[in-house]
């Protein structure tokens, strides 16, 4: 093949490599715009598996980087006073301009011809290539010139950042944080070579703007920034290599995306393909994989559009999974000032976690050392003493009130459609009662209803006649008489979602006869084909709060510990605080403080009915997944009117309030909205959503990203899911006398399958 490879940077001469090792016949020739001696930027870092990765298919390159390169275990994080270091982290640094020359000396041994300052304007004189490789970077001309077939989706971050170098060398990975009267300012530093560390200066626009950054040049901005990090710098300088840039080195970083990777014989690589911030490390590692793969397929298949559309396929998944991570990473360095007020020990968990890609038990495997003293250190503040041992976050008590919730397994409100006209029967006592006797420390009953015009479906359950109070007091006693666990009552009110089948007939249909008449702030059907409902008058609302008032004096008889009211998933509450089912005219429409208005309103009554040492929730939808509704900024400030009437944790879900939500699923999905309420709101929260695995709960709850986990499918399948949690970590729960020789030979049996797993 004749290739012609434009942009000399790490992923174009890597590729250009790798098909002459394939083949050395091919004819590889690499344009690039600049001198085999320049460079911008300082130190680039990947990861082992990276360098595992290239060493199987080209030893011999493998070798010269390791050869030359500086490798760290530490993480050391500098943060209000604080110096906390773990290790095991395993990372690779290495000059971007070392590792360019050992990739360009490694092409000319293979024979392959580097063109140096040669900007290509134009690809017709390269009509007699049969593949040209769009290497040339974030900023790829080739890419913008046939955007309409590639269809390029760049978003720029809101951090402001500048790359610099220093002879102060960091004998780790280093983050330092800075507060400023402006805001946090941070650095990514690390060392590079024998004398050179990179010095990543990061900051939001806010911030940059405020200090005036915006109109300093290159070198008032890198003064301001050696006075900051001052005691840090040990008087070295900083350095700037960039005088390509005009004006200042503060950039912005760009997430690239792009709709197809590949157009005729024209593929993207690396960069021009896609970003992953610099934070995660990844913009080489994606580069050198995107390299191996596009030879491994051209090679594969005689037909070039076949190879260029696997190449894609087998690479997009991938891809697509580090920047989710980055994302996540990239988002945390972006929202510092919500983690400020962290003791350092948390804040440093948060954030080595912060792109979910790094678990509890991956810190465990680690830094086993530094990981148990995180625990006991967790352990010891959730008990409020000193002498609390070690044990996984989801381990340790919460206090609400005058509340302990043994541990932080919430079994999240589901409900099950299997009451009779509102009267529960022996179902629920067996369905709650089993997962008290399972170990979760907070069960909640479903969506329990108000009146029999406040049901979703026939089958659901109601708190509104003293029959039903009486029945749910015989769950309530069984479950203290015979579980540690804590149980609590969710109330709501169908609003414009009622008078439905239950889930197994048809999910979310209308009933086909037997309909009774629905209310809403608004007459606007949930969806096409339901039922209208009847705008509500005043009077209404007054009937529907004391509906509640009266439900919450009934669950205090019946012995609740806590009591949740449901203003989420597009129900009575939910529709009044969402412009999209909310459209009135009087003072419970318009802004966000007039559609609170009403549901704040109902939980203050409540909040004066219920006693004063029992905690109480609120469920809230924090976004609603639709252009025009309540997004994530409002979902901060409904937290916070809660917070102010009373609430002492907002359980934070999303979604499902109109019937033209574009969700966003995958693991934890919802846990970045509870992250940010209990983190910028200061309430504590629950979160729900995709958590399925004891290590989804250890790293959320130790990351401080909610206080207590819902799960919800997964106690279905599992009633014992967390006494099953607690043997496979060795630890000890309070269960009833009944199960405890259960319990103990399931951790044998767990010890002793870890322990061949390991001689394995």
């Amino acid at each position: 093949m004749k290739v012609v490879c434009v942009g000399g940077g790490p992923s174009g001469l890597c590729f250009a490599i790798l098909m002459k090792l394939r083949d050395a016949s091919h004819d590889v020739t690499v344009y690039e715009r600049n001198r085999a001696t320049d460079t911008f930027g300082w130190g680039v870092v990947f990861s082992d598996q990276t360098l595992e990765n290239l060493e199987k298919h080209d030893p011999v390159i493998a070798q010269k980087i390791v050869d030359h390169f500086n490798r760290w275990e530490d993480i050391e994080n500098h943060f209000r006073g604080t110096v906390i270091r773990s290790t095991g982290h395993g990372f690779v640094g290495i000059g971007r301009l070392r590792l360019l020359n050992l990739l360009q000396e490694r092409a000319g041994e293979l024979g392959v011809r580097i063109e140096y300052e040669t900007e290509i304007d134009s690809i017709d004189s390269f009509r007699d290539a049969d593949l040209i490789v769009a290497a040339d970077g974030v900023n790829s001309g080739i890419r913008q010139r046939f955007a309409e077939h590639f269809e390029p989706d760049i978003e720029l971050r809101k951090n402001k950042f500048v790359w610099l170098g220093t002879k102060k060398l960091f004998d780790a990975f280093t983050f330092l944080f800075e507060e400023t009267e402006h805001g946090w300012i941070q650095v990514h530093a690390y060392r590079f070579d024998e004398e050179t560390s990179t010095f990543i200066v990061e900051c939001t626009e806010e911030t940059w703007r405020a200090h005036g950054i915006d109109r300093m040049n290159s070198e008032e901005s890198i003064a301001f920034c050696e006075k900051t990090f001052a005691r840090h710098l040990d008087g070295n300088k900083l350095i700037s290599n960039a005088p390509h840039r005009q004006g200042s080195e503060w950039i912005t970083f760009p997430r690239v995306n792009n709709e197809r990777w590949h157009h005729g014989k024209i593929v993207l690589l690396g960069d021009a393909a896609h970003t992953a911030h610099f934070s995660i490390g990844s913009g080489t590692k994606l580069g050198f994989e995107d390299a191996i793969e596009l030879t491994h397929e051209i090679h594969r298949h005689p037909d070039l559009e076949t190879a260029l559309v696997q190449y894609e396929e087998a690479r997009r998944v991938d891809v697509l999974r580090l920047q989710s991570a980055a994302r996540n990473s990239t988002e945390w360095f972006e929202s510092v000032d919500r983690y400020g007020s962290m003791d350092p020990p948390q804040f440093y968990y948060s954030l080595l976690t912060r792109s979910q890609r790094v678990s509890h038990e991956n810190l465990r495997l680690r830094d086993p050392e530094w990981l148990s003293g995180y625990e006991r250190w967790f352990a010891r503040k959730a008990h409020g003493n000193e002498t609390a041992e070690a044990v996984p976050p989801m381990f340790t008590p919460l206090k609400l009130r005058e509340l302990v919730i043994p541990n932080r397994v919430v079994v999240s409100p589901m409900d099950m459609y299997s009451a009779k006209e509102g009267l529960i029967d022996d179902f629920h006592l067996v369905h709650l009662g089993a997962r008290a006797l399972g170990g979760a420390g907070l069960v909640m009953t479903e969506m329990t209803v108000t009146s029999p015009e406040a049901r979703i479906s026939p089958g659901c359950a109601g708190i509104y006649t003293e029959a039903q109070a009486t029945a749910w007091k015989r769950v309530v006693d069984f479950v203290h008489a015979r579980s540690s666990s804590r149980i609590g009552m969710q109330l709501g009110h169908c609003g414009p979602k009622g008078s439905t089948r239950v889930m197994w007939e048809g999910s979310d249909l209308p009933l086909p006869e037997g309909n009774w008449p629905l209310i809403a702030p608004s007459a606007i059907p949930f969806a096409p084909g339901w039922q209208t409902p009847r705008e509500m008058t005043r009077g209404d609302m007054e009937e529907v709060r004391d509906g509640f008032v009266e439900a919450t004096r009934k669950a205090e008889k019946a012995g609740f510990d806590l009591l949740e009211l449901h203003a989420a998933h597009g129900y009575l509450l939910s529709s009044f605080i969402t412009p999209l089912r909310n459209r009135r005219g009087d003072g419970y429409g318009g802004s966000l403080e007039n559609r609170l208005r009403f549901p704040l309103e109902v939980f203050r009554a409540m909040r004066d009915a219920w006693p004063q040492g029992k905690p109480m929730s609120v469920r809230i939808s924090a976004t609603d997944w639709v252009a025009g509704g309540v997004d994530g900024n409002e979902g901060v400030k409904i937290a916070r009117a809660f917070k102010a009437a009373g609430a002492d944790i907002i359980d934070v879900s999303a979604g499902q309030t109109d019937a033209m939500a574009e969700p966003v699923y995958g693991r934890m999905f919802q846990t970045p909205f509870s992250d940010r309420i209990r983190n910028e709101a200061g309430i504590p929260t629950m979160t729900v959503g995709n958590i399925h695995e004891i290590d989804h709960v250890n790293s959320i709850i130790g990351a401080g990203r909610a206080d207590l986990c819902c799960l919800a499918r997964p106690h279905l399948s599992d009633p014992n899911w967390t006494m099953r949690a607690a043997a496979e970590q060795g630890v000890e729960i309070p269960l009833p006398p009944q199960y405890e020789a259960g319990y103990e030979q399931l951790r044998r049996n767990l010890e002793r399958a870890a322990q061949m797993a390991i001689r394995i």
